[in-house]
């Protein structure tokens, strides 16, 4: 049976609260808010050449092999990290945060932002995890008072100050749970995902829920009985 009942904001918000996580991790992208913060700012930060022509030229082209299957999420994820080899750290700090600020903030969804907050203050501990590259999730989890060091997302190693091509992680599939279990070391309460690369870090709560979820992921929680929510305010653009 699936719990997919429709539920208001407020509804779903203390039907969540009512569980009592001690324990919840978010994904981000169309979890949070709506829309592909890591695919955006990947096109953004081309066409206002942060990167080479060359190496962009590269990038769309493993791009397009992404999206006909041709290259893995994994392997894509990691390489929109790695292109920025070489660059400073504070400099794809303020670009992820202009980037985000003018793109993203009005997508958050209402309810999971209040959600977040909701369950700070009930003294859960939150986490963020993305296949997005942890500079725009810094930026973006700050609007929720994420802390930073409650991020696991795509990231590489950084030589005094300089971002590198060795990947640390790329949380994605089952790379999620595998973060969770390498970092946090605790299996959460409450996990909130989008997509089907959020299913292996759903199995893992005592509470999962689908939020927005892509056609696929639907389909699957409404088999496993996951409770389905659709942001009631999807955006303040549309």
């Amino acid at each position: 049976m699936t719990k997919s009942v429709p539920l208001k904001a407020q509804e779903f918000i203390e039907a969540v609260m009512r569980t009592r996580p001690k324990l919840a991790a978010f994904d981000c992208d169309g979890t949070l808010w709506e829309g592909d913060a890591g695919e955006g700012f990947f096109d953004w930060e081309i066409k206002r050449s942060v990167i080479s022509d060359e190496l962009a030229q590269r990038a769309r082209a493993r791009y397009s092999e992404y999206k006909v299957g041709k290259v893995s999420e994994d392997d894509m994820c990691g390489e929109m990290v790695t292109l920025h080899n070489g660059m400073l750290e504070a400099d794809l700090h303020r670009l992820a945060a202009e980037f985000f600020e003018a793109n993203f903030v009005r997508r958050i969804f209402p309810e999971m932002l209040e959600l977040v907050s909701r369950l700070q203050r009930s003294g859960c501990e939150v986490w963020a995890v993305s296949s997005t590259n942890e500079w725009v999730i810094r930026s973006a989890v700050k609007h929720f008072g994420i802390s930073e060091d409650n991020i696991l997302a795509a990231s590489v190693q950084i030589d005094e100050g300089t971002i590198t091509d060795r990947l640390v992680r790329v949380p994605s599939g089952p790379g999620k749970p595998r973060a969770i279990r390498e970092v946090i070391k605790r299996v959460p309460d409450a996990v909130f995902g989008n997509s089907r690369w959020d299913v292996d870090m759903l199995e893992l709560a005592r509470n999962a829920y689908a939020i927005n979820p892509n056609p696929d992921l639907e389909k699957i929680a409404q088999t496993r009985g996951w409770t389905i929510h659709f942001p009631e305010a999807v955006s303040m653009v549309k």
